[in-house]
């Protein structure tokens, strides 16, 4: 199954399982990941959604101490 190229704010707030008012007032503080305006909708491609989630990759110090990457 591929994967839809873009995601509306619902689905992204599912996706990461937080409210969509979140991320109302992520891009209202400019935080969170880059989003489109197209016609009122707002739209976070899905490319800009791994970047971020990427970027926010946090590893646990076990895990630095036992060589795991």
């Amino acid at each position: 199954m591929q994967q839809k190229p873009c995601l509306t704010q619902k689905e992204l707030a599912r996706r990461w399982t937080i409210s969509h008012r979140t991320l109302e007032r992520w891009r209202w503080t400019g935080q969170g990941p880059a989003f489109m305006k197209i016609g009122g909708r707002i739209i976070y491609r899905l490319e800009d959604v791994l970047a971020h989630e990427e970027a926010h990759l946090r590893q646990t110090a076990d895990s630095l101490d036992a060589g795991v990457a």
